[in-house]
Formats: C-alpha cells, structure tokens, sequence
C-alpha cells in the first residue's frame, strides 16, 4: 500500500461513506452501532488521512479465520496493530479503547486502502476476525478492550515505554465519554501528567450518550476541560463534526502534558431520524417497518 496525501474533502467522503457503509449493515441486519459511526465518522476518517503516522499496513488484505484464544500455544496470530504498519520507533501507534466502535475502524481502515472492502462482508460472522466487538485480532485494534478504562491505561503505558526508550512517534488513545465515568480513565491521566507524557493524545468522541441513555442523566462529568487540566492534561475542546478543527485540535501543542482533545458530536448527525430516539442510541434496531424509511436515506447518501 503507498501513502497518500488526502485532500479534506476526501476525507469528508469517506466520513459519509462510513456512516452510509453502517446504516446499510444496520438496515441488513436489523441493527448495528449505527449512532457511535454517525458521531465518530469525522473524527476516525479524519485520524487515519490527516492525523495520524503509519506506516504500510502488513496486515492479510482479506477478512481471515478466527485465530482463536491467546494461550501458550497460540501466541503467533495476526494482531490488529498489523493493519496500522509495523511498529517503528519513529510512528504513531493508534489504541481504540471503545471497542464497539468495530465496524467504524474497519469501514475506516477499508476507505484508506488498508482493508479489503470485501471483508466488510465478514463482518459479525461467526468464525471470522472481524468482530462486533474488536479485540486484539480484529483489523485496526491494539488489544482486547475488556472493561471501559483498561485501553486507555495499555495506551498510556505505552507512551510511556516510548518515551524512555527515546522513540519519536506519538501514541493516540480514541475513546468515548460513557467510559470517562470509570475511575481507573482518572487514575491514568493523573500518572500520564505525572510522567509528563507529552507524546499520548486522547481523543474522545463525546457524543453525551451511553448504554443507559444521556450521560448527563447517569453520572455528572462536566466540565469535562477542567477536570482533564486538573489531572495535569493539557486539554482542547472541538466539535467533531468539523475535519478542520479535529485536525487542529489534534495539533495543538502540549509541552510536558499528555494532550485530551474533547471532541463533541451528535449520535444522530447524517441520519435524521435517530434524533427522535435520542438518547436511547446505544445499539439501533431496525424493524422491518421502519426498514424503508432508513432505506431511503440510504439512497440518498
């Protein structure tokens, strides 16, 4: 795979070729995690053509069998890593922490040439690597999430060993704001500000929604900015919908601070009729009623 050069408005049509891709897995299978791909879209097309430093994917182009479980006599599976290049101590090494956000990376990683697009049909498919829920063996992830809170922490470790061992390349941590609600996430930027991990950015797509519903109604984060600075992160604020102002946020400068870039979205953007569930927009279904409605909106992406 060669490198490219994206132009922003190439980028804004994979964003809309992702969430088309998810709205028609969701209208196929009855469901799927149609709003994470509606409020991510920008921030994931924008990472992997704008932000990110990888290198050539070394991962299988097509879909593959299911390795299956780590153990002492598995050890030597594909990992998800491989499809964001070999691990150089010069490039940036990209965590996703809300691993429910699967079918978004891999709809990513197919638009930028890393993925074959036929493997999007695997997706789900008992048997094969590309899971609803990604693990270290599925396309584009690092490691299995497990609970919300642990990605984060193996990503800021991560930067941490980089950083001691010298390394020049960045380690980017996605994650949504349902699972900021978790105390370990605190415990790990207070240690990344205390090791003035300059070199981890955390990205999060704060779409103001989790599995319960609004998060507002769960647990009070707010304001969100000052309680990052107030663990030693240098933080930004940015709506995620806006390629330009992810890329810059992305790029603001944060001498001896692990950087939070806060990027605030809306579950329901590009398909109009989630607002009318908002915000119960965890997991979509879709009825057979309700299928031509969605079906036409299809169409016309």
């Amino acid at each position: 795979m060669e490198s490219k050069t994206y132009t922003k408005s190439e980028t804004q049509q994979i964003a809309n070729q992702i969430r088309k891709q998810i709205l028609g897995i969701a209208i196929q299978n009855g469901g799927c995690y149609l709003a994470q791909a509606c409020s991510s879209a920008e921030i994931i097309a924008t990472l992997y053509t704008q932000v990110l430093n990888l290198g050539p994917s070394v991962g299988e182009w097509d879909a593959i069998p299911f390795p299956g479980v780590p153990g002492p006599d598995n050890m030597d599976y594909q990992r998800g890593s491989a499809y964001h290049g070999a691990h150089a101590p010069d490039k940036d090494r990209f965590f996703v922490s809300c691993c429910h956000y699967a079918s978004v990376i891999y709809c990513a990683l197919a638009a930028v040439g890393r993925l074959s697009p036929a493997a999007l049909e695997k997706f789900n498919v008992d048997g094969w690597n590309m899971e609803m829920i990604g693990a270290e063996h599925s396309p584009g992830f690092e490691n299995t999430a497990g609970s919300l809170g642990l990605t984060v922490s193996i990503a800021a470790g991560t930067a941490h060993a980089r950083k001691r061992k010298g390394d020049t390349g960045l380690v980017y941590c996605l994650m949504g704001d349902g699972e900021l609600q978790e105390g370990q996430t605190w415990e790990c930027v207070q240690a990344a500000g205390y090791y003035q991990l300059d070199n981890f950015i955390m990205v999060v797509d704060a779409n103001g929604q989790q599995v319960e519903g609004a998060i507002e109604e769960q647990m009070t984060e707010e304001p969100l900015a000052d309680r990052f600075r107030s663990f030693g992160a240098e933080c930004v604020t940015c709506d995620g919908h806006d390629i330009d102002a992810v890329i810059q946020a992305c790029r603001t400068e944060h001498p001896g601070k692990p950087l939070a870039v806060i990027c605030r979205t809306k579950g329901y953007t590009g398909v109009p009729p989630l607002k009318k569930r908002w915000p119960f927009l965890h997991f979509v279904r879709i009825s057979e009623a309700e299928k031509p409605e969605f079906q036409k909106i299809y169409d016309e992406m």
